[in-house]
């Protein structure tokens, strides 16, 4: 019941918290379920913003894609959500209610449903943008990882995705009527927990000695799918895969896809790391580097040429020196003279030699 206190006895005694699950009541009601995940998701933007440049991406390329992940990954949680609990939204006579599918203030979002979505969002920006998918993705789920972390206690107010009973020192006591109670595992507190764990390593350990863009995703999908698989199967709201069965139980929608995750991230991490071996110089953020360094050496080299052609030019133009101009000009006028007194004589003597012409 969500409107009755919650309370861990085998920590604090009797205390006991008591939330409205609505913040403000205007119109629908500002829930705390939203405020929660809107503080999420921007604890994530903020993270993938500051850790963008160990990426060879900018901050605008993450407030792009963020503008269309958001709400794509808000669609694709509610149609997750609503593909494998479908009864959930059939009226009376067996036909789909449409208005109870857009109710998105009535609950019901699955956290895969937004990977997937936003998944297919980040393949569609990279294409566009020319930019490596598993380099935006090693990027993204640090921040989808800090989203989970954050996002997790929102179900905590609504008092939702707790487990199966248990005597355990860390159990939730939560109300499922006015006078009794269960003693359950708080589920949701494994998962962020389990999360949290996840980033520290991301951040401080598997990030620093990336050997390929991908690394960071692939260890994502190892972890998380890791942790949910247990998780999973402790809590008592899950979605079932339709009516299918595996040993005679119905199989666990995000169970099983957990399962699939673990085998495909850890052959992608083998294949990468022992068979492929790639090195750290394929990585998109020091082909980045690598680019501007050369941009920048040839800037330089285009820089010192032209330094050299402005002094190498008054060779074939080049302005006569100042002294010796003066000179020259100062002995032009005795030149001049001295021409003048030669002509004369040169003339007469020219006239001398001369032959006469024949006479008749």
């Amino acid at each position: 019941m969500k409107d009755m206190p919650v309370s861990f006895p085998g920590l604090f005694g009797d205390w006991e918290l008591n939330i409205d699950p609505v913040a403000i009541h205007v119109g629908h009601g500002i829930y705390w379920y939203g405020i929660i995940l809107a503080v999420a998701m921007l604890a994530g933007l903020y993270l993938c913003m500051k850790q963008s440049k160990h990426y060879g991406l900018t901050e605008d390329n993450v407030m792009d894609m963020v503008l269309w992940a958001v709400p794509c990954c808000i669609i694709g949680a509610r149609l997750y959500y609503i593909l494998f609990y479908l009864d959930l939204y059939r009226k009376a006579d067996g036909s789909l209610d449409w208005g109870a599918m857009v109710r998105i203030w009535d609950g019901g979002l699955a956290i895969y449903g937004a990977v997937i979505a936003g998944v297919i969002v980040a393949l569609i920006y990279t294409k566009h943008h020319k930019i490596p998918f598993f380099a935006m993705g090693d990027l993204a789920v640090m921040g989808l990882l800090l989203g989970q972390i954050i996002g997790r206690w929102a179900n905590f107010i609504n008092r939702e995705a707790f487990g199966t009973e248990t005597t355990l020192p860390w159990r939730m006591k939560l109300w499922i009527t006015s006078y009794s109670s269960v003693e359950v595992h708080p589920t949701f507190l494994y998962e962020s927990l389990w999360n949290l764990v996840g980033l520290l390593l991301i951040l401080f350990i598997v990030s620093k000695g990336r050997r390929f863009d991908g690394e960071n995703t692939w260890f994502y999908f190892l972890w998380y799918g890791l942790g949910r698989s247990w998780i999973e199967g402790l809590r008592t709201d899950s979605l079932y895969l339709f009516n299918w069965q595996l040993f005679g139980q119905p199989i666990r929608v995000s169970q099983a896809l957990s399962v699939v995750m673990v085998v495909v991230a850890a052959f992608m991490l083998f294949y990468n790391i022992k068979i492929k071996k790639r090195s750290p110089e394929s990585l998109w953020v020091n082909q980045v580097a690598a680019e501007k360094a050369r941009a920048a050496a040839a800037a330089a080299e285009d820089a010192v040429l032209a330094e050299t052609l402005m002094n190498e030019e008054p060779t074939q133009g080049e302005a006569a020196d100042p002294v010796e101009t003066e000179a020259v000009a100062a002995d032009a006028p005795a030149a001049e003279a001295e021409n003048a007194e030669a002509a004369p004589a040169d003339a007469e003597k020219t006239s001398e030699e001369l032959p006469h012409g024949d006479e008749n």
